[in-house]
């Protein structure tokens, strides 16, 4: 990809036409990278410099993760123009919260915003937050993930996890937790009950920010520049389609 486009933190796969949406980092910007034509990327600009995160493609409508926890929407309209709508997280002014991970959960038919470091916290647990479509509503503590069994999975005593982003298997039906600081892939279920985890060389995923899923059940994982070169995307096929 582009030299210019290094920041890459957010992906959403498009079954259309086997193409991947994604958002850069600090930049209002939506991109359409083709896999299967080199090259091939456009793009639309949709909002000023801001933290953005993680980007979830439904029904035509994409949502946009910031940091501190609002969502922007993004659908287009005539002429390939966008129209866009921002959600305030509630009392994000109080606290001190980050997020890096927005996910769609079929089984409760709302977003999950997974906290990277959220004030009430910690380092044993991290919480997730519920976001209803429909009526714009944030739902506090919908789960937490016990930080504790990854930290012994690994051999340590403790350790901070902080999720970069996250998406649901369709095949599986588990959780993909990505955790670029910790170089970590975690499995879980839908209530954040460990199931896996995977070590990651740094070397091949050197920051990995993104990730989605094909409906056949490949994984994609999108990777910053880490301030050499270009971003990246990896497709990790799925061994077991067809079966």
């Amino acid at each position: 990809m582009p030299d210019d486009l290094a920041e890459i933190s957010g992906i959403a796969f498009y079954t259309k036409d086997s193409s991947v949406f994604a958002i850069e980092d600090e930049k209002g910007i939506l991109y359409k990278i083709s896999l299967t034509e080199k090259n091939n990327i456009e793009k639309w600009n949709f909002d000023k410099k801001r933290d953005f995160e993680d980007l979830v493609l439904l029904d035509s409508v994409f949502y946009v993760l910031i940091s501190n926890g609002d969502i922007e929407t993004i659908q287009f309209g005539a002429g390939d123009s966008l129209i866009t709508n921002k959600v305030k997280f509630p009392d994000a002014d109080k606290k001190q919260n980050e997020f890096e991970s927005l996910y769609f959960d079929d089984s409760t038919q709302q977003l999950i915003l997974l906290c990277k470091n959220c004030e009430d916290d910690g380092n044993k647990k991290v919480t997730a937050w519920g976001y209803n479509m429909n009526s714009q509503v944030y739902q506090p503590m919908v789960y937490s993930l016990d930080v504790q069994p990854i930290a012994k999975k690994l051999k340590q005593e403790k350790i901070k996890l902080r999720p970069s982003a996250t998406a649901i298997n369709p095949v599986t039906n588990e959780l993909y937790i990505l955790s670029s600081q910790d170089h970590l892939l975690l499995t879980t279920d839908r209530s954040g009950k460990l199931i896996d985890l995977y070590e990651l060389d740094p070397a091949i995923y050197k920051q990995a920010e993104g990730i989605a899923f094909t409906p056949w059940g490949d994984l994609i994982i999108s990777n910053e520049s880490h301030q050499t070169g270009s971003a990246t995307i990896l497709v990790i096929k799925n061994k077991k389609r067809g079966l």
